[in-house]
């Protein structure tokens, strides 16, 4: 059986290498998604992703059991892809009169990607956690999970896949639609 994010937390607390291990499998993927989806590069995605999963080490003592930890690491990694992305946006380019005289035609498209994404992780935040695991799975992993992967590490059937995903999607639609 699956332990929840709750069960999870309070192993680690204890030192459970085991739990930590499962903790960070099961969110690194979508933790590295995050600065990809805003135009970073893999190195960087790797770092943030390290960074991140270093500030929830050091937060285990301050995770409460009805916090969303899912919406906890998407905003420290996003925090963390806005500081860097500043930063890169701050240091002095090689040609900096080319700097200067070519205007960022990417930043309207880059504050767009930032917004969407942030607003699709607020709706996945108030997702129950069967539905957010799931769809996490589906279209947030790097790699294509197979659906008997998927239905084994959620204590699902195959079969129950796609009616679930179907709602759940759905459910998202709703709040996302709701939250404008």
């Amino acid at each position: 059986m699956t332990k929840t994010d709750w069960q999870l937390i309070q192993a680690c607390r204890r030192g459970d290498q085991q739990a930590w291990e499962e903790l960070v499998d099961r969110y690194e993927r979508l933790v590295f998604s995050i600065p990809l989806n805003f135009g970073l590069n893999r190195e960087d995605a790797a770092d943030i992703t390290q960074h991140t999963f270093i500030v929830l080490m050091k937060s285990l003592d301050t995770i409460k059991e009805d916090g969303n930890l899912t919406g906890w690491l998407g905003t420290v990694a996003r925090r963390h892809t806005w500081r860097l992305s500043g930063r890169h946006q701050r240091e002095p380019e090689e040609d900096e009169d080319a700097a200067i005289s070519l205007p960022d035609r990417n930043a309207a498209e880059r504050q767009d990607q930032w917004e969407r994404l942030q607003w699709l992780h607020h709706g996945l935040s108030h997702l129950d956690e069967r539905c957010r695991k799931l769809v996490l799975a589906l279209y947030f992993e790097a790699e294509e999970p197979a659906y008997g992967e998927i239905a084994a590490r959620l204590g699902m059937a195959v079969g129950s896949i796609g009616p679930t995903r179907a709602r759940c999607l759905q459910r998202l639609k709703e709040f996302l639609q709701a939250s404008g």
